[in-house]
């Protein structure tokens, strides 16, 4: 007990004398004293008691600087998400149709429960958020990074809200002295794709304190769509019919019950000389061909994390960042279709008295926009800076550590973007025109013209081959009119003032009850506006109404750690961890929420460990009072289609539709395949009388260091996390299928069908607390290291097995739990690190690997699972189609050169892996995975150091 209460006054004085700390435990600087070695190792995130002993009642994984460099990549995201623990990308870059002020940004999903559910800290404090409840980790240079802990625990009796699935703590450098620069660049095989990063570290220190500041440039280039077999067509593999859309770049009319084009070469004027028949091969268009599959991207950042002993006992310490970040995303240009409705305007017609109306009576339309595609760039610049007073003090033998201090972040995001159809333009330019006496087409008629400089007419018919360039969509007049640029602004800002202290109660038998008390006030405002025009429905891109809003909150915390028994047979240590967090918000009201944890050492080989904690999950700011928007959905299912639909023919269906109802697509002609983008928009919206989720979250497993093979450490912990109040995102497939499928009457009140065609014409969906999601699994991890004559090895494997994940978005009782794993949720995902070294040369090889997954059968040739049932389907037969495993190797070699240097080269995904063909497009808008490799990539990194 004396050696314990000595290591905990080496921590005292450490800090005094200007160790980094963070709220969550205390990184000391390097002694020279073997004790103080010790002192460094300390890892407490996950709690707010300072403490001297690394392994604690929860299970945190530590990603450490080495295992860092050991790894060919550029940003903190793509390291996480080459995690075991890590889900789905919440935005994946190769996902361009997504929108919005998260567009561009990096974000962290683990256990696959959703990136609002995951909690970013940066040394021990929050990160900013946007209205959505995003945490941007981008806004962090790699080249800072210390290390990162993950804690795979819920924590929001510690952290406060979000912390359900775990916390991310990104520790950064600190203390540094000298300079080190890093410069990395690399591309895939089929030389795009290109990733440049270029960063300096440097500090100085003293006596009383130090600085250390990190720059860093990120540029990473496009990859398209269209120069990747997996991603040039929508379904790889089949015929034109299924990859193409009749609403394409070859603008058609429809008359006499049929549809036409424009001959190529041709005038595109008179019918039906100028014109013939739509088919696939002389009407269609390939969407993907104008796509990214990974949008490109650049980053600018800061970052200086400084700390000054004001006296032997009290110290100053700050950090401040700064990121200027743009991305860019292209997808094909707008399908316009005359039959739409944008805002007041409720559908139109090519005039018959158009000049370029071919047969003299009003028809409808449709043209991509091919010559301009949509393209969007989203510029985002944030600033952090936390600044605090930390200290300790003594009263008699029992020692205190206090902290006081505040977090102010904001960021401003700008997002311009060109290649919607201005409808107002649209419609004039496709009313009455005619040939005037200069021998221009000019908008009105003879008797009532209309000035040029206001209207241009427009040939939709004309383009590539057919017609003139002048009156197409080609013509610089006609872009200038039809093409407004749009702007897009977002505010988020996040003010944080805490408290806290931590210290000796008393000692007891098997030794020191140590406690930490704190309080903190938040307060997060925000807002969102997108274009004016958008939001007036004059444009082509969906629209949406404003978001803003705030809320404030204050939070107090308690946690105690009370040792039972210590150095008995059978009991080396028995400890219990109790924390329990008041939260008050000024939206929802109050929660009390609580953990308990167990740690129990039967012998020094061997911890057990186990946790209990409550948690919660307060409503964002958009969550809660943001606007309202349209969306035509990609990938809607109707169960009813006669040719695809799972529940054709059922008594629900024929309720509702005739027995031969075909699904619609773009266009309003029948599908080519289950799933297809809807013609209509649907609507999706907040609610301001949302509550909170709430969590409850159980662990327990081992560490084991046998004696025998001092360099081994195996962990095993189970978890188990239950959702309820679920603040669910519907989907349009989930309410019909609940509805057709799985037979539950209020789904089916949700929306509603045409008279006529029977398709759903209205659907709105939105956030509401319903449901219930739980999920379950084992975390199981292997270090090792072996030293011989030919060098030294090291591996690090981790792997992750979810036993469920099952979910349902009523809380109807009667309605039965959808699983996930196998479907969106990986059952197993695995990582293998092995480490070569000797003297100054080093080799990695890392292998990533994920298991198989299912997905509805979109054709009958791929259905390999044709007579799937199950009791969440009522038992009803839903066909589907099981994928292969995938696994990726990456090798990486490194040489220290003599003159303070190290070179390295390596390949990620060297053996040129492609995952399985996915019609369910995963986090992507194409049909593979979003969280896959996309081809082999080869780089190069040098670090310099002075």
């Amino acid at each position: 007990m004396y050696a314990n209460n000595k290591l905990s006054k080496a921590v005292r004085l450490a800090v005094a004398f200007g160790a980094a700390s963070t709220l969550s435990g205390v990184a000391l600087a390097q002694q020279e004293t073997e004790e103080t070695a010790k002192i460094e190792r300390i890892d407490v995130t996950g709690s707010r008691i300072r403490s001297t002993d690394i392994e604690t009642s929860q299970p945190v994984f530590t990603m450490t600087r080495m295992d860092i460099a050991n790894q060919g990549f550029t940003s903190i995201n793509d390291l996480l998400q080459n995690m075991s623990t890590t889900g789905a990308p919440p935005i994946s870059r190769s996902a361009p149709l997504s929108s919005g002020e998260n567009v561009g940004g990096s974000y962290v999903d683990l256990r696959n429960l959703g990136t609002t559910r995951t909690l970013i800290l940066v040394n021990g404090k929050r990160l900013g958020i946007t209205t959505s409840g995003y945490q941007d980790i981008s806004a962090i240079p790699m080249s800072m990074v210390e290390r990162i802990d993950v804690l795979k625990d819920g924590a929001s009796t510690l952290y406060g809200s979000d912390a359900m699935a775990g916390v991310v703590n990104i520790i950064t450098r600190k203390d540094f002295e000298g300079l080190e620069l890093s410069i990395y660049g690399g591309e895939y095989d089929e030389g795009d794709g290109a990733k440049k990063n270029v960063s300096l570290v440097g500090g100085f220190a003293s006596d009383r304190g130090s600085v250390t500041f990190g720059l860093e440039w990120r540029d990473e280039e496009d990859v398209w769509a269209k120069d990747r077999e997996f991603s040039a067509v929508t379904y790889p593999g089949y015929d034109i019919n299924n990859n193409r859309t009749l609403v394409g770049q070859y603008g058609r009319f429809n008359y006499d019950g049929k549809w036409w084009v424009a001959k190529r070469p041709g005038d595109a004027l008179s019918f039906p000389d100028d014109f013939e028949q739509q088919t696939y091969a002389n009407g269609s268009s390939n969407a993907s061909e104008q796509m990214h599959l990974s949008s490109p991207l650049s980053a600018r950042s800061l970052y200086i994390n400084g700390n000054y002993s004001l006296s032997d006992n009290v110290r100053f310490t700050t950090d401040v960042g700064y990121t200027d970040r743009s991305a860019t995303r292209q997808i094909a240009g707008y399908p316009l279709q005359s039959t739409s409705t944008f805002g007041t305007v409720s559908g139109w017609y090519l005039d018959a008295d158009s000049y370029f109306n071919p047969v003299g009576e009003d028809v409808r339309f449709t043209r991509r926009g091919w010559e301009v595609p949509r393209v969007t760039t989203s510029d985002q610049n944030t600033f952090r800076f936390t600044a605090a007073l930390e200290g300790s003090f003594d009263i008699g033998d029992r020692f205190f550590d206090w902290d006081v201090g505040g977090v102010y972040s904001q960021s401003e995001t700008v997002i311009v973007g060109r290649g919607d159809y201005y409808i107002p333009a649209v419609v004039e330019a496709t009313g009455p025109s005619f040939l005037n006496s200069q021998g221009i087409v000019q908008c009105g008629t003879e008797a009532n013209p209309i000035a040029l400089t206001q209207c241009v007419p427009w040939n939709p018919f004309a383009g590539f081959g057919a017609g003139s360039v002048e009156n197409s969509l080609s013509d610089p007049d006609i872009q200038a009119k039809f093409y407004p640029t749009s702007h897009a602004r977002g505010e988020t800002t996040t003010s944080i003032y805490f408290a806290n202290i931590s210290g000796l109660l008393f000692t007891l038998p098997a030794g020191d009850l140590t406690f930490a008390v704190g309080g903190e006030h938040r307060k997060e405002e925000g807002a969102y506006a997108p274009d004016a025009l958008a939001q007036a429905g004059l444009t082509s891109t969906l629209a949406a109404g404003p978001t803003r809003g705030e809320y404030d909150l204050t939070e107090y915390y308690a946690e105690l750690n009370v040792p039972v028994l210590a150095d008995m047979t059978g009991a080396k240590e028995l400890s219990l961890s109790l924390a329990s967090r008041y939260s008050d918000y000024s939206t929802f009201g109050d929660t009390t929420n609580s953990k308990v944890g167990i740690k129990w050492k039967p012998v020094d080989a061997l911890l057990v460990r186990a946790t209990w904690s409550e948690g919660f999950r307060a409503p964002t700011i958009n969550n809660l009072y943001g606007g309202g928007s349209q969306s035509f959905v990609t990938g809607f299912i109707d169960p009813c289609d006669s040719v695809y639909g799972v529940a054709k023919g059922t008594a629900r269906c024929l309720q509702d539709v005739p027995a031969d109802y075909r699904q619609l697509q773009q266009g309003f002609v029948p599908t080519t395949g289950p799933a297809a983008q809807t013609p209509v928009p649907f609507n999706s919206g907040s609610n301001p009388l949302l509550q909170p989720e709430t969590s409850e979250t159980k662990t327990v497993g081992f560490v084991y260091n046998p004696e025998f093979l001092t360099d081994l450490t195996v962990i095993v912990d189970y978890w188990n996390i239950t959702i309820e109040d679920t603040m669910v995102t519907d989907s349009a497939n989930r309410i019909v299928d609940d509805c057709y499928v799985g037979l539950e009457e209020a789904r089916c009140a949700m929306f509603s069908r045409d008279p006529v065609t029977h398709i759903v014409s209205e659907l709105t969906y939105g956030l509401r607390n319903a449901g219930v999601t739980k999920t379950a699994g084992y975390d199981i991890g292997l270090t090792y290291k072996l030293d011989t004559e030919v060098g030294t090895f090291r591996t690090n494997w981790n792997t992750t097995y979810t036993l469920r994940y099952d979910s349902k978005s009523t809380n109807d009782p009667e309605a039965r739990m959808t699983p996930d794993v196998g479907f969106e949720t990986f059952r197993v995902r695995s990582t293998l690190g092995l480490n070569w070294s000797l003297g100054d040369f080093s080799a990695n090889w890392n292998v990533r690997y994920y298991s198989s997954m299912k997905e509805d059968c979109y054709f009958d040739d791929r259905c390999n699972m044709p007579d799937f049932s199950a009791d969440w389907t009522n038992d009803l037969v839903t066909p589907l189609d099981k994928k292969g495993s995938t696994t990726f190797h990456d090798i990486m070699l490194s040489y220290n050169t003599p003159w303070n240097s190290k070179f390295s080269i390596g390949a990620n995904n060297v053996f040129e892996k492609q995952g399985p063909i996915m019609f369910s497009q995963p986090s992507a808008n194409f049909s593979y995975y979003g969280g896959f490799d996309i081809g082999r990539f080869w780089y190069f990194r040098y670090e310099q150091t002075f």
